[in-house]
């Protein structure tokens, strides 16, 4: 225990005093507020510059004109379409910047519901359903006077409503929004902690096979010895690193004078959830757990590798077992008691990530946590003992060329 003790103190030493250590763990909490911030900035756009073209007859042109500018997100002007050329020269506003597009509107918008659009950009979706929304309401509006029917009745009757959404149990008070961040940022950390740990260990081994330090090192301890110091020193450091960003994470949202919600669709889809004791505990455990897990097999990686080019085409396999665990992660937050969600959160190679998701996504019984747990310690131990057998293949593979023979023994020791 002792020598195990010393490769912990060792590996948890020298990565603390590493600059980049401490540049990550002040930048990481920035990083995961932008990851958490920017889909809502990002969804956002500017106010676009547009012209309508109005080639209908009656007030079509003009109350679609008004509503764009109401809307907030254009700045709309009515072209009469008797003008000659018409066409071309808008266009040519466009190409030179000055305008986002224009709209050609003729009777067709209101007897088949044809218009035409034709901006520089008309891969913006948000700008598109936008102006699609004031259309096809000024267009109702029109149809249902040709009808004889009063649009300010409709509209009323119309009137959208906003359901109000609170989770029943263990989430009891949480919003639909509260509870989809929660699971959508663990789900990150998640992923991102395990692999870039994992390749931490992997880069240690591979760095002392490849210098033949590890000669020296087996000299006076076994390969299991080394690789669980390993494992374990670089695990402090991550929990370290955890607190860090979680003390960061809570001084920014002290601080932070203005809600981040403006009515946007993205912004009422990620709002700053609450984290809870028992949902903290279920982090930690499952991160340390695929933690061990993961690490144990990227350990293994590094020590079976001759070379830096040659670990990175070993590790992806062991890398897609997280990338499919995270993608899943999204089918999960749809409907996380689904079979899919139940079958991931068991599953050993992917319950670190889906168990979590679907424990902020939603109530999880007490049992299946349990039961996961359980898998997951014998899936530990399992894999554990195979790595360090691979471990101790590799190491001793160090400058030599084995015969079968030799590496029977070897993994048979």
């Amino acid at each position: 225990m002792r020598k195990i003790w010393a490769v912990v103190r060792r590996e948890f030493v020298e990565r603390v005093r590493s600059r980049w250590f401490w540049i990550m763990a002040l930048v990481g909490p920035l990083f995961f507020g932008a990851v958490f911030v920017l889909p809502s900035v990002l969804a956002r756009s500017g106010v676009k510059a547009v012209a309508v073209i109005d080639a209908a007859t009656g007030s079509l042109g003009e109350r679609i004109t008004d509503s764009l500018n109401a809307s907030g997100h254009f700045e709309a002007v009515r072209v009469p379409a008797g003008r000659g050329g018409v066409i071309d020269s808008l266009t040519a506003e466009v190409e030179h910047k000055r305008l986002s597009g224009f709209l050609i509107l003729t009777d067709a918008a209101v007897d088949s519901g044809k218009t035409e659009y034709r901006g520089s950009n008309i891969s913006g979706f948000g700008t598109i359903m936008a102006l699609e929304r004031v259309v096809a309401e000024a267009v109702s509006a029109a149809r249902l006077e040709r009808a004889g029917v009063d649009p300010r009745v409709v509209a009323e009757a119309r009137r959208p409503i906003r359901l109000k959404t609170e989770a029943i149990g263990r989430a009891a008070g949480e919003t639909a929004a509260q509870s989809f961040s929660l699971a959508y940022f663990m789900g990150i950390i998640l992923y991102t902690a395990i692999l870039l740990y994992g390749i931490n260990v992997m880069s240690s081994v591979l760095e002392e096979k490849t210098t033949r330090i590890v000669e020296v090192l087996v000299s006076s301890l076994r390969p299991f010895q080394l690789m669980l110091g390993k494992v374990l020193g670089v695990g402090a450091v991550s929990i370290l690193q955890f607190v860090i960003w979680g003390v960061g994470a809570r001084v920014l949202l002290a601080r932070r004078t203005a809600p981040l919600a403006t009515g946007d669709a993205a912004d009422e889809l990620f709002q700053v959830p609450h984290v809870s004791g028992s949902t903290l505990a279920i982090f930690m455990v499952y991160f340390l757990g695929g933690f061990f897990l993961y690490s144990s097999m990227f350990a293994a990686v590094g020590a079976m590798s001759s070379t830096e080019q040659e670990a990175r085409q070993a590790q992806q396999p062991v890398a897609w077992l997280l990338v499919l665990s995270f993608i899943s992660m999204f089918a999960m937050l749809n409907d996380p008691n689904s079979t899919l969600a139940v079958t991931l959160s068991l599953v050993p190679l992917s319950s670190p990530i889906a168990m979590p998701v679907r424990w902020a996504a939603g109530s999880v019984p007490g049992y299946e946590i349990a039961l996961s747990l359980v898998i997951l310690l014998v899936s530990i131990g399992g894999v554990t003992w195979i790595a360090a057998r691979v471990y101790r293949v590799g190491i001793l593979m160090t400058g030599k060329r084995p015969t079968l023979r030799e590496l029977v023994r070897w993994v048979k020791a």
